[in-house]
């Protein structure tokens, strides 16, 4: 994933494609980015690219101007008529995806926000299937929700996973794991298909708890647990790295 969107951006000088690549190889976070930039600039080229290349209307051609006795003062305030057109348009495409992106981004963190509060607070049944059967729940859930699973392991920031459970989501089902640390604390995670683009991390608080949430290719996730954003933060990116292009079906 990091050299395809890495070759992709034409602004980066050859001799300085290899240390872009080996930064973004080890910095989840940044990689995220460059591919949500990647699957916004697609989307707003394969919905809008056409107007580029459709012909100026006849009536604004220098030539018909010239020929309707116009002066240069009239010429340029058509070409900034123009300008201020193709401007505006780029701002309403700009505006119109980065809404489509943010409504769906935060109903995804809404609904895993809300299971993550419902089901912390669990002692005797916070989860169906336990963290001890994870290749049963692995297969489990990913027929239910419709791609490949993966669970993380969190243990390098010392997170033993309790299990999970199937939620629904907003597109369908959803997959609700949860993790739990040696003083008790509690972090989930949270995986649906996604209807957009990639997205990079994008951190909400809600009180005493807050997520971290991201798009990777038709799949979403995010990361809840306590309002401590470093913390929340080293674990999504743990995450993450384990996670990135996870197969759909």
């Amino acid at each position: 994933m990091t050299d395809r969107f890495v070759r992709q951006l034409d602004l980066v000088p050859p001799d300085r494609l290899a240390a872009v690549e080996a930064w973004l190889s080890t910095h989840p976070q940044d990689m995220a980015r460059v591919a949500a930039w990647r699957s916004l600039a697609d989307a707003i080229r394969a919905r809008y690219g056409v107007v580029a290349t459709e012909r100026v209307p006849a009536r604004l051609s220098l030539r018909q101007i010239e020929r309707a006795g116009r002066s240069w003062r009239g010429i340029a305030a058509a070409a900034a008529v123009v300008a201020f057109l193709v401007g505006g348009l780029a701002g309403w495409m700009a505006r119109g995806a980065s809404a489509a992106v943010s409504g769906a981004a935060a109903t995804l963190t809404t609904d895993a926000l809300d299971a993550h509060k419902l089901y912390v607070v669990e002692v005797r049944h916070p989860v169906e299937v336990p963290g001890s059967e994870s290749a049963h729940l692995t297969q489990w859930l990913s027929k239910r929700v419709g791609y490949e699973l993966r669970i993380p392991d969190l243990e390098k920031v010392g997170l033993k996973l309790v299990g999970g459970r199937l939620l629904p989501g907003p597109h369908g089902a959803a997959a609700f794991f949860m993790y739990e640390g040696k003083s008790g604390e509690r972090f989930t995670l949270y995986s649906t298909r996604a209807d957009g683009p990639d997205t990079a991390l994008r951190y909400n608080a809600a009180g005493p708890v807050a997520a971290l949430s991201w798009a990777d290719g038709a799949v979403g996730y995010v990361v809840s647990g306590e309002a401590d954003r470093d913390r929340l933060h080293r674990v999504a990116e743990i995450a993450y790295a384990q996670l990135e292009r996870a197969p759909a079906r």
